[in-house]
């Protein structure tokens, strides 16, 4: 019998892997979903959805923030969780790019050590699961290890600069808390369907292409020869399911990216022949298409922020041998972006118009 209790509730990743954990995991007897007050309408019916396909599970949706002691939660609520749950997933954090450094920060970093401070005073802990990003590797460059975390070099934007710090803590906990911890690459759709909540990381580029499809030309942008590393949803969440169970996993670091990873122009030039049939023809010089995005209608009209095109010239790449290792158990592989790309764009053409799934561009 185990308990669990999930951050970052109603995101995707979280959706995701509380129906992944419930589908695949027995005798799971209580799900707590910490929610901010003003996400809480927009979770009941996914709540309520849960409730009738696992009506032997409990579930408890509480209102709370992560970067407030005790991550605000009532006394009452505090009781229950700490008595009833042996899994921590913490997941909540600002998945942006262009977030300004103080949003960020209080969120990713104080939001973080806050649970760190609440989880540490339990007794009956099995495992905390900490969702970070490969990317807090920043401007590093060459092939980039699970094992390391600690570098000088800089940050491409907020985003990273904050998750790697947060992990700093995360990381400094594993001798006191049972801890894996996690590092996704770009997250997109689930293989098999398409489905996201979002279109952003890859998606950008279908926006851009979208705009642009009365072109008769539409160019490359860059030479596009950075590591396209994208890793479908369902990947993410049955990975971390298992991980999270195993003891091989406890007190590592892995990376859930994409062993075979394509270059971002191979990834470009396969979703322009899915969504519009045609070819890249040229090429656009990267410090022009930047310049191009400073201006904030030419974003919004694309749809795609400027602060994405710095992973189009980075020269790092995800070693994930330790997951790989770990995974090799099971019949759990990430399937190649190539055959994955067509329910992606078949998903996106359905639901493009679909405002609430495209991210505010400013």
């Amino acid at each position: 019998m185990s308990g669990y209790f999930f951050t970052g509730f109603p995101g995707f990743i979280c959706q995701e892997l509380v129906r992944e954990l419930l589908a695949t995991q027995e005798n799971v007897t209580t799900i707590f979903l910490l929610v901010l007050p003003t996400q809480k309408n927009m979770s009941v019916p996914i709540i309520q959805t849960y409730q009738q396909q696992f009506p032997k599970t409990t579930f408890h949706l509480i209102e709370g923030d992560i970067t407030q002691p005790d991550l605000n939660m009532s006394k009452e609520d505090l009781l229950l969780v700490k008595e009833q749950t042996n899994y921590v997933f913490h997941l909540a954090a600002i998945y942006d790019l262009a977030v300004k450094k103080e949003i960020a920060y209080q969120v990713n970093v104080i939001g973080t050590k806050r649970v760190l401070e609440w989880v540490k005073k339990w007794t009956n802990l099995e495992r905390f699961i900490y969702f970070s990003t490969a990317y807090v590797a920043g401007k590093r460059e060459g092939k980039i290890l699970e094992t390391e975390l600690l570098h000088e070099a800089s940050f491409k934007n907020h985003y990273e600069e904050t998750k790697y710090l947060a992990e700093l803590l995360v990381d400094k906990e594993k001798e006191q808390i049972p801890i894996t911890i996690i590092r996704p690459g770009i997250v997109k759709g689930h293989s098999l369907t398409g489905e996201t909540t979002k279109f952003d990381g890859p998606y950008l580029m279908l926006n851009f292409l979208q705009s642009l499809r009365f072109s008769p030309i539409i160019p490359h942008l860059g030479k596009g020869v950075a590591e396209f590393n994208v890793v479908p949803i369902d990947y993410i969440v049955k990975s971390t399911c298992y991980l999270a169970h195993s003891d091989r996993a406890q007190g590592k670091t892995l990376h859930l990216t994409n062993p075979n990873p394509i270059s971002i122009r191979e990834a470009y030039t396969v979703l322009m022949e899915k969504f519009l049939k045609r070819e890249p023809k040229g090429s656009i010089p990267l410090p022009l298409a930047k310049t191009f995005l400073r201006v904030p209608t030419a974003r919004k009209w694309l749809k795609v922020e400027r602060e994405a095109l710095d992973y189009f010239t980075w020269k790092g790449s995800f070693d994930c041998r330790e997951a790989r290792n770990i995974l090799d158990d099971t019949d759990i592989n990430c399937p190649p972006f190539h055959i994955t790309a067509e329910m992606m764009v078949k998903y996106y053409n359905e639901h493009k118009y679909d405002q609430m799934k495209h991210i505010h561009i400013s």
